[in-house]
C-alpha cells in the first residue's frame, strides 16, 4: 500500500480519541480514513462504501473487534484487516489469522507502523524466535487467553476449565497484560 493509493481505511475503536488521532494521522498520510465506535456502525459504514482496509480493535465496549472480521471480508474479500489491541496474546492473533486478519498488532502503534502491517502480503519466516523464555505469569495471561478463547470468551466457563473462581479470573483479565 502507498500513500499515492488513496485507499479507504476504516478504523473501528470505542476509544473516540485514538480513533480521532488515527484517522487525522492517516489522512495527513494520504488516506481516506473514517471511525466507527461500534460493530454495528462500522458495518452499516462499510456496506455503505466498503473500504480498502479496516483497522479494528480487539475490544470494542462488550463486544469483540474478531466478530467484526468475517462480514467485512464478505462484503470486501480482498479488504486488508489489522486487528489492533491493548490485550494482546498468542490465542487472539491466531483467531484474528483464521478469520482472515491480514496482520495483528499490539498497541500502542502509530500511523506508520499501522500502514507498514497493512501493507504486507506475506509473512517474514526470517524473523527469529526470541532468545529468552516468556515469563511464568506471561504464560499464565497465555493460558488463560487461549482457553477464554475456546469457550468463546464466556467467564464462567472458562473459570470452570481453569478450576480458578470467576471473580479470581474477572480480576486477572483486567489487568495489562504481562511483558514477556
Amino acid at each position: 500500500m502507498t500513500e499515492s493509493d488513496r485507499w479507504r481505511i476504516l478504523v473501528v475503536d470505542d476509544d473516540a480519541s485514538f480513533a480521532a488521532a488515527l484517522v487525522q494521522a492517516l489522512s495527513r498520510r494520504g488516506y481516506v480514513a473514517t471511525a466507527a465506535s461500534d460493530p454495528a456502525d462500522a458495518l452499516a459504514l462499510a456496506e455503505v462504501d466498503p473500504p480498502d482496509a479496516a483497522v479494528l480493535d480487539l475490544k470494542l465496549a462488550a463486544e469483540s473487534g474478531l466478530g467484526l472480521i468475517s462480514p467485512l471480508k464478505a462484503l470486501r474479500p480482498e479488504m486488508r484487516i489489522l486487528l489492533l489491541t491493548g490485550y494482546a496474546s498468542i490465542a487472539t492473533a491466531v483467531e484474528a489469522i483464521k478469520l482472515g486478519a491480514t496482520h495483528y498488532l499490539a498497541k500502542p502503534a502509530d500511523a506508520d507502523e499501522i500502514l507498514a502491517a497493512l501493507g504486507r502480503k506475506a509473512g517474514d519466516a526470517a524473523i527469529l524466535p526470541p532468545n529468552d523464555p516468556m515469563s511464568v505469569d506471561r504464560l499464565e495471561w497465555e493460558h488463560i487467553q487461549k482457553v477464554l478463547t475456546e469457550h468463546q470468551g464466556n467467564i464462567s466457563a472458562t473459570a470452570r476449565a481453569l478450576k480458578m473462581h470467576r471473580r479470581t479470573l474477572q480480576r486477572k483479565l483486567m489487568k495489562k497484560p504481562v511483558k514477556a
